[in-house]
């Protein structure tokens, strides 16, 4: 199967993107590297993509284990190496934030290492050169609204 995006330049450093079914994105430089910073830039999408594909699985696998899960918090935070080029993430936090009704901590926990080393694959993609830390926590949801 070949996924396929396209990207058309919309001045100074903006980019547009969209995929065969019309999904689109803006990317943008920092006003400091020439853009307006009216995007997310081309490296913070990985960021994105990782927290999306482990967002999926890991709903997917606490469903299977009929958890119930009524919100999902992904908060991602890459560090770039600073010393050479390209200037790749080294390092990344993961923060899983579940909010639900008795969540097993110990199904998250299976949930997400399911994800980070079987089923996402932009977590696959990432070379032995990324170091991704992941932690979680869950929270019981208060129905009555106090």
């Amino acid at each position: 199967m070949m996924d396929t995006v396209k990207v058309k330049w919309n001045g100074k450093r903006r980019f547009v993107g969209w995929d065969e079914a019309g999904h689109g994105l803006v990317m943008d430089a920092k006003a400091e590297y020439g853009g307006d910073g009216s995007g997310a830039s081309p490296v913070q999408l990985v960021l994105y993509g990782l927290a999306g594909c482990t967002a999926m699985d890991v709903i997917s696998i606490l469903e299977k284990k009929r958890q119930t899960v009524l919100d999902l918090e992904i908060e991602v935070r890459g560090t770039k190496r600073t010393d050479d080029y390209p200037k790749i993430y080294e390092h990344i936090e993961v923060e899983y934030i579940v909010t639900g009704i008795g969540v097993k901590p110990e199904a998250v926990a299976r949930a997400i290492e399911l994800s980070e080393e079987k089923y996402c694959s932009v977590k696959g993609m990432l070379g032995p050169q990324v170091e991704v830390v992941t932690s979680y926590r869950v929270i019981e949801a208060d129905l009555a609204g106090d």
